[in-house]
């Protein structure tokens, strides 16, 4: 089994509203314990970062129009 690196993109900002990193979307717990977590729950993780992001910082556009307007 390969060894996962970490997500780490070196933008360490913890968003408040969220408490995942901006960069990576790791939660603080995770980023402390990263090397400590078993294998498998680092591959979980992995596997769960991309929606994760989406869904926590998915920006909408100023032009669309707002949900009870749309035609």
């Amino acid at each position: 089994m390969t060894r996962v690196s970490s997500p780490c993109i070196r933008v360490c900002t913890l968003d408040p509203e969220t408490g995942l990193c901006e960069g990576c979307g790791r939660t603080r717990e995770e980023i402390t314990r990263w090397y400590r977590i078993p294998e498998e729950e680092r591959q979980l993780i992995m596997a769960e970062l991309p929606e994760r992001m989406r869904q926590a910082f998915a920006l909408e556009s100023p032009f669309a129009p707002e949900p009870d307007k749309a035609e």
